[in-house]
């Protein structure tokens, strides 16, 4: 009964997005207060029907359900709680019933606190959200539904992969999925202010908080799944220009230059047509990294799907959403003409810098994931595009973007002046140059590109702090006056300095991780200890442990230094036999400054196993970076600013004040 539940109010939630999506256009179009207002009900109808359906597979999935086809092929009574209640979403169907969900949930949010918007804006959001809705929730009744049944139902499940039987799962994918749907809004937007053919300062303080929470959410969800890529597959590396991680990194990079674009428009009233188009190429971009986990079209780790119908039915999606997106944007486009002029050394003028540099690494990393499906398709053969190629096409372009930063945000609108912002930036300055020669000096044998990427991680925190002491007036006033210009400073700026020293960090950890990684293979038996960056390791042996639904060998390493204990290390060989599938899990002891990563090979059949080790000095700063990062994006959005209405409210206020 639960399943036909599911069933339904998936039916349900598809005849509501039908009426999401058409009433209120209409309505918006004649100006017919009864039709637009059918908008806001209906998104909160079809939210409440996609949560019935998820809450439905969900249980079915606690308790072991086996007559569900899904969870029979996906799931197994051993399973841990933890994995049975994540494991709604580590599979395709359950993965596209979140994926409309959080759709769902956005377009609720726009009902409940875009109060304030204009009638007929609400109304066109709301309705181009409900167009997207009908979308997804076809493809999902009629080439996913996850409620088929069997018949007969088997008394055992298959089991979930094993790689997903993390709590990486837990938290990746949902946040992955809050940052692709979130530029859904950002989509709506836009594609709402060509059809009203009117983009302002106002619609962007509109389109910002979407934008600011997609970003957030999507910074999170690539540094989560950096992360369990790490720790799970045992290779010892963060990132390996895998299609799909190109295909979550292209939205951040679309949305990044979003960010920046729509502040002109806010500030400045210009850059309207080009922000607009960056949000419909950022949900763009959302829907190709969908289209790409779920066609077949490629093979890795990340993919769900290898059914071409399915990969057709997303396909002609990406077609008809951008497709007529870029459509409606070359007919409406020539409308949104720009207001603000700017000289070129100014604040817009760093700002569109930042845009063109993104636009053209999103581009790079585009055509390097894209290239290589393209030229099968042709049978043009098979050719292999990775980190050398983006190492030589993508960095160099980020390098001058780095540069940038510090120098854009301290320079003035309409007309800046490059010389006072250097001359203010002077302390950056010298500790970036401290940082590459203390670099060079303390290791004789460092690549100097590795000791200038350390100097412009430097120059990034020093010059976000040089900034912000500039805005309280700190060392220049009295240390009470600073500390009220600081609590008086917008929570933006406070954001943008955050965010912009937590690159500064990622780049440093990027960097060192990079270019002074030390690795250890070999063979090693009881008693034998390796020599590793200042560490010993030595080898205590091996033996079988009883898991929850596996069984694993593992490892015993003691890590000492200069002959004091540091800690254990447990590496493990798990084997699933529901799945009949093994993993490898790696034992990661992570200090400040670096990581030491172990991982446990096969026997060697003499007494010997084989072993990986590896010390990767400051890539905890990566991951401590994207954290910063994510708490810069937060902090921008608590800016009062951003709230939509509260101009009105502080008018409001200031009317009854002058009544009183």
């Amino acid at each position: 009964m639960i399943a036909e539940i599911g069933h339904y109010a998936i039916v349900l939630a598809l005849m509501l997005s039908v009426v999401q999506g058409t009433l209120p256009l209409i309505g918006a179009h004649r100006n017919d207060s009864t039709l637009m207002g059918v908008a806001v009900p209906a998104a909160r109808g079809q939210f409440l029907f996609v949560l019935i359906a998820f809450c439905a597979l969900t249980y079915a999935y606690i308790v072991s359900d086996f007559s569900i086809a899904l969870i029979a092929h996906n799931s197994h009574t051993l399973k841990p709680m933890l994995y049975k209640v994540s494991g709604v979403w580590g599979n395709h169907e359950g993965s596209m019933l979140l994926w409309i969900l959080i759709l769902a949930l956005f377009g609720l949010m726009v009902a409940e606190f875009g109060r304030n918007l204009p009638a007929g804006l609400r109304a066109r959001v709301l309705a181009i959200q409900g167009l997207i809705g009908i979308g997804f929730l076809a493809f999902l009744l009629f080439t996913s539904n996850p409620f088929l049944r069997l018949d007969p139902a088997p008394l055992e499940g298959q089991g979930l992969n094993p790689l997903l039987q993390d709590p990486g799962l837990a938290f990746h994918p949902p946040f992955l999925y809050l940052g692709y749907v979130g530029f859904s809004m950002a989509f709506s937007f836009a594609i709402a202010a060509l059809i009203e053919g009117r983009v302002d300062p106002a619609w962007a303080r509109w389109v910002r908080p979407w934008t600011l929470v997609a970003w957030t959410a999507l910074t999170i969800g690539i540094a989560l799944g950096s992360w369990w890529a790490y720790y799970e597959l045992g290779w010892g590396g963060w990132w390996f220009w895998d299609p799909v991680e190109n295909a979550s990194f292209l939205p951040w990079l679309v949305g990044t230059a979003l960010l920046h674009s729509a502040l002109v428009v806010e500030r400045r009233d210009t850059l309207k047509s080009w922000t607009v188009l960056l949000a419909i190429i950022a949900f763009g971009m959302s829907l190709l990294g969908t289209f790409l986990v779920r066609s077949g079209v490629l093979t890795s780790v990340h993919t769900f799907a290898t059914d071409p119908e399915r990969g057709v039915f997303i396909l002609g999606l990406l077609i008809v959403v951008i497709g007529g997106g870029l459509v409606l944007y070359a007919v409406r486009a020539p409308l949104l003409k720009g207001g603000g002029l700017f000289a070129p050394v100014s604040r817009e003028g760093a700002l569109v810098l930042n845009n063109l540099l993104l636009a053209t690494a999103a581009a790079v990393v585009f055509l390097g994931t894209l290239y290589p499906l393209m030229l099968d398709a042709v049978d043009g053969g098979k050719v292999s595009v990775g980190a050398p190629f983006f190492n030589a096409t993508f960095v160099p372009l980020m390098v001058p973007l780095l540069i940038a930063c510090p120098i854009g945000a301290m320079m003035a609108w309409k007309r800046g002046d490059l010389t006072g912002v250097l001359g203010r930036l002077k302390i950056a300055v010298a500790a970036a140059l401290l940082v590459a020669i203390c670099t060079v000096v303390i290791d004789g044998n460092t690549d100097i590109v590795a000791a200038l990427a350390l100097g412009v991680a430097a120059w990034l925190v020093v010059g976000a702090a040089v900034d912000l002491s500039e805005r309280t007036g700190l060392f220049r006033i009295s240390f009470r006056e600073t500390l009220r210009r600081a609590g008086n400073l917008p929570r933006s700026a406070w954001g943008t300095a955050i965010a912009h020293s937590a690159l500064g960090i990622m780049v440093a950890g990027i960097t060192a991780s990079s270019s002074w990684q030390t690795e250890r293979i070999q063979i090693v038996r009881q008693g034998d200890v390796v020599e590793l960056a200042g560490y010993e390791v030595t080898f205590r042996g091996a033996g079988n442990v009883p898991g929850p639904n596996y069984t694993a060998l593992r490892g015993t390493f003691e890590l000492t230094s200069g002959g004091k204990p540091v800690t254990m290390l447990y590496p493990e060989k798990r084997a699933y036999p529901a799945e009949k599938s093994n993993t490898t899990e790696a034992a990661i002891h992570t200090t400040p400054l670096a990581d030491v990563y172990i991982v446990l090979g096969d026997a060697d059949g003499k007494g010997g196993w084989a072993t990986r080790m590896y010390h990767n000095p400051l890539v905890p700063w990566i991951w401590a970076g994207a954290i910063f990062m994510a708490i810069g994006g937060m902090v921008s959005l608590s800016d009062r600013r951003l709230r939509v209405g509260a101009p009105k409210r502080a008018a409001r206020k200031s009317a009854e004040a002058a009544t009183a």
